[in-house]
């Protein structure tokens, strides 16, 4: 039996991998654990580590090390992989306003932070620790602790900077939902009311895709082309249908325009205004319900990376004329295909055709789901070293005797950002099913946690000697609710956000999932998400970078 006894006690490989495991698989069970459907998730994993150290749990110092880093680096690669494609796709004018606002949120929490410091005896490590559990970012809490490493070397010690976000972090969940429910009683938020009018203003938007049957007015026209209208009007669109000399066919652009046509044009609702003046009215016909059609329309998956490295208008089997490609879907966002835009695995499009001829479009795309089940790892261990390669680049900045890298948390965040929109052109192939990419952030971050809590709990009994806790605490909800009132303010009054948006941006500026799903349920849309996705990316690139110049300025 004494086997055992050594298998629990005796610091060795095998025991440390045994107590990850057991503290992660009670972390990820409490996590499952909630109140009026608000749970901390897996941020339990970090509580169960910390209270397994407190009860002088030990584990090998450099497999722990080993540990958090990889699971670090795991974990902030497959997210930037995943809100990648969202983040570049909605890089538009209300996109700059919602990252402005997110950037605001970011600054305030760090002036207040600087302002604690001249304030509190407090250093600054232990402050970083408290700004990064009040805002909820484990990689900003990696990057103090990097920072302080690089700084101090062996004599750095980060324990009291862990234990200030383990403290912070629950009530930084709690601040952000706060900030939430303040903002909604200050405006007198009406959810039904704001549920119309959202639905008011995504009808209105200019950017959205929509089809219209056009009938051809123009007798200029007559004899001539589709390719004409493309060449005058520019902006992408797409004839889907055209009911042509009787009949209903998927023109070509050598097609030749003739009296009587009609033309079911997808494009963006911005763009038919001139459509309706060069070609002409609306018309009452409805060529996607029209009983004598023999066209059928089918969404297809690209699943086949022979076409996923060339311009959609180079790629000769997709060139025919018993099909039209009408709309792309990637990433939640919805596109009007056109010859320059390259797929990417997983994109899906939606073609109108003969049989015959989705045949074929179906044969040169793909459209074989069990492919994608399959993640090619090779890409993605790529990016990874590459990331590290990023993150290990040192930047000189004026008057900081350190140089800054952005590390393990910003280096591969950015790299995936990059690779998820460009990987394709690249020959780097980055897809990975949405189950695979959240298998492997969760095995991250649980990694990350656990190695976190088990080095630091033994010093969590001194964390409230004479209130120290009781103040970080204090502090925390300052920086949590602060930053967020005001910013909710600026974009309610001055940028005449909705609150749907609104939440979205203050859970996506603090980057914590369970206030996004408490605002989803509270909303009971994809609105948040949707600004949520927009911000998280340079919200968490500042964070990192603001965790790490706190301590190179005011160390």
């Amino acid at each position: 039996m004494d086997w055992i006894v050594e298998l629990f006690t005796k610091p060795s490989f095998t025991h440390t991998l045994l107590i990850f495991g057991v503290v992660i698989a009670l972390g990820i069970r409490l996590g499952k654990i909630s109140y009026r459907g608000l749970s901390l998730g897996v941020t339990w994993v970090l509580f169960v580590g910390l209270a397994f150290s407190y009860c002088g749990v030990v584990v090998a110092t450099e497999i722990q090390e080993f540990l958090k880093d990889f699971g670090l680096v795991l974990f902030v690669y497959t997210l930037g992989l995943q809100v990648g494609p969202g983040f570049f796709a909605a890089l538009n004018r209300n996109a700059f306003i919602n990252n402005i606002l997110a950037f605001g949120i970011v600054l305030s929490g760090l002036l207040i932070t600087i302002f604690f410091w001249y304030l509190t005896p407090f250093p600054i490590g232990e402050l970083s620790g408290v700004m990064s559990g009040a805002v909820t970012n484990t990689p900003g809490l990696a990057a103090a602790q990097t920072t302080l490493n690089n700084i101090h070397g062996a004599s750095a010690n980060t324990a009291p900077v862990t234990l200030a976000y383990a403290l912070t972090y629950p009530f930084g969940v709690l601040g952000i939902i706060i900030a939430m429910l303040l903002l909604k009683k200050a405006f007198h938020i009406d959810l039904k009311e704001e549920t119309e009018r959202q639905n008011k203003l995504q009808n209105l938007r200019e950017n959205r895709v929509i089809s219209k049957h056009l009938q051809l007015d123009n007798h200029q026209l007559i004899g001539k082309s589709l390719a004409h209208i493309f060449e005058i009007v520019k902006t992408p669109i797409v004839v889907s249908r055209m009911f042509h000399h009787g009949e209903i066919i998927t023109p070509t652009p050598k097609t030749r325009m003739a009296e009587g046509d009609v033309l079911l044009i997808v494009a963006q609702k911005s763009v038919f205004d001139a459509l309706h003046l060069l070609i002409g009215a609306e018309s009452t016909m409805n060529l996607k319900t029209a009983l004598d059609s023999q066209l059928v329309s089918s969404p297809i998956v690209v699943t086949n990376k022979a076409v996923t490295h060339q311009r959609l208008g180079d790629i000769a089997a997709l060139q025919q004329h018993d099909f039209t490609f009408t709309r792309l879907y990637r990433a939640g966002t919805q596109l009007v295909p056109n010859g320059n835009i390259v797929l990417q695995l997983g994109d899906t499009l939606k073609v109108v055709g003969t049989p015959e001829g989705l045949e074929q479009a179906t044969k040169a795309l793909g459209n074989t789901i069990k492919r994608l089940e399959v993640p090619d790892l090779a890409p993605i261990f790529i990016g990874i070293v590459l990331g590290l390669f990023v993150g290990s680049i040192p930047f000189q900045i004026p008057s900081i005797p350190v140089p800054v890298k952005i590390g393990l948390a910003g280096g591969p965040l950015l790299v995936a950002l990059l690779l998820s929109r460009f990987g394709n052109q690249w020959y780097l192939n980055n897809y990975t099913t949405h189950s695979a990419n959240l298998m492997l952030r969760e095995l991250g971050i649980c990694l990350f946690l656990a190695s976190v809590g088990l080095s630091s709990g033994s010093h969590l009994a001194a964390a409230f000697e004479g209130t120290i806790g009781l103040y970080w605490m204090v502090l925390g909800l300052c920086i949590t609710i602060i930053p967020l009132l005001l910013m909710g303010w600026l974009a309610k009054k001055i940028f005449k956000k909705n609150f749907f948006e609104i939440m979205g941006l203050l859970a996506g500026a603090s980057t914590d999932p369970p206030a996004l799903a408490f605002a989803l349920k509270l909303a009971d849309n994809d609105t948040p998400s949707a600004t949520y996705a927009t911000v998280y990316p340079l919200t968490m690139i500042l964070r990192i970078i603001g965790a790490q110049l706190l301590i190179l300025l005011f160390s």
